[in-house]
């Protein structure tokens, strides 16, 4: 949805953060990594070298919401 701005304001720092989030998922199926991986690729590419940067520091803080 980041990547393309569907349904909200298009951001590729998150874009990138969540499809890095989801391919290094070990839940999700080798071909859902693989998927992941190259829409980042591709979102890498318009992307900032600061961007970048700014999007894998959002990774490594990233945590999971407790669940109630």
């Amino acid at each position: 949805m980041y990547s393309n701005g569907r349904g909200v304001p298009q951001k590729y720092v998150l874009a990138h953060m969540w499809f890095n989030l989801s391919a290094s998922l070990s839940a999700a199926s080798q071909e859902m990594q693989v998927a992941a991986m190259k829409a980042r690729e591709s979102i890498a590419s318009k992307m900032t070298p600061a961007q970048i940067a700014e999007a894998q520091k959002l990774v490594r803080e990233w945590k999971p919401k407790k669940e109630r």
